[in-house]
């Protein structure tokens, strides 16, 4: 077998394993929450021991757990994720009416972390002096600065005071209202990645900037944007697509907040009302799609890995 083929099939064996573990993890984690779903489900102040009973048969609470867990196993291998508790719907249908809202934000937020890093790290990289030590500051403070913070600060200022964008929703149809809605949840979202980039992507320019390859680059006369993308920049980026794709895929995660503060209809806010409500379906679903994207991002960055770095390349080949 090839080295690419085996080492494919290695990541996916992995992913596969990850996700078993992480599915056992949340089913079990959920079961231990305080409060019962018979509770939840029968929603009444007189609630006889009769009625929780029946409750508890209709939805097989009863059973072992891990005969509960693999019968649930299986469903998801079949697409079937199981009845929401809480909206009385199939979670399939619940998750595909409101991923389009958090793919929306994250592809959103991945374009201004991937702008506005990259270029502000290679800038300071470049620049040194004043806009690098005005863009290390700016780039500390954003990072420290948690997202419910930057999300009401960023309401108050631009939609509250100035009235330029929109406070809550996620827009209608069109592409160009969506957008408008959500700048502020994005640039929310967005600003302690873009920081962490940014950083990453200047401190591997710089060390990068010092090779002998650039310099020889420069002394055969190749003009400074040419010697910045086409030899620094591809030097540089190892780090820097390690990094982002970790970023991005953990947006998902960090959704939760931005989405509830900006009463965004996506998963991030679906997962807090189903935690809230021990709604275990739902929690189950939303945390296995999670971490499916994270290592999914991990396995490209890894596939890609020995395409950026030659070094890489030649230890693969061999």
């Amino acid at each position: 077998m090839k080295p690419f083929a085996f080492t494919v099939l290695s990541r996916i064996g992995s992913l596969l394993l990850v996700l078993f573990v992480t599915s056992f993890i949340v089913f079990a984690g959920m079961h231990l929450a305080p409060g019962s779903t018979e509770s939840f489900l029968a929603r009444g102040n007189n609630v006889t021991a009769e009625t929780l009973a029946a409750l508890r048969a209709q939805y097989h609470l009863d059973d072992p757990f891990l005969v509960q867990y693999f019968r649930w196993v299986g469903g998801v291998t079949q697409g079937d994720f199981g009845q929401s508790l809480q909206f009385r719907q199939p979670v399939a249908d619940l998750l595909a009416s409101r991923l389009p809202t958090t793919l929306w934000l994250v592809a959103y937020s991945a374009i201004l972390i991937l702008g506005g890093g990259v270029l502000l790290g290679v800038l300071a990289a470049v620049k040194r002096g004043g806009i690098d030590a005005t863009a290390v500051i700016m780039s500390t403070v954003s990072m420290a600065a948690p997202s419910f913070v930057v999300a009401m600060a960023l309401t108050s200022l631009f939609a509250v005071t100035l009235g330029i964008f929109p406070a809550f929703g996620p827009g209608g149809d069109g592409v160009l209202d969506r957008i408008w809605h959500l700048t502020l949840p994005a640039i929310a979202l967005a600003l302690s990645s873009t920081a962490l980039v940014m950083r990453t992507t200047r401190t591997s320019m710089i060390a990068t900037l010092n090779k002998e390859y650039v310099e020889t680059a420069r002394v055969r006369g190749f003009g400074p944007q040419r010697v910045i993308w086409r030899h620094a920049f591809r030097g540089a980026i190892v780090p820097v697509v390690t990094l982002t794709g970790l970023v991005i895929s953990g947006l998902l995660v960090t959704t939760t907040i931005v989405e509830t503060i900006f009463g965004l209809n996506g998963i991030g806010s679906l997962l807090v009302q189903a935690v809230n409500v021990k709604d275990m379906p739902v929690v189950q679903a939303i945390v296995l799609v999670i971490v499916t994207v994270f290592v999914l991002s991990n396995l490209i960055v890894d596939l890609l890995y020995p395409k950026l770095e030659p070094r890489a390349r030649m230890r693969a080949g061999s």
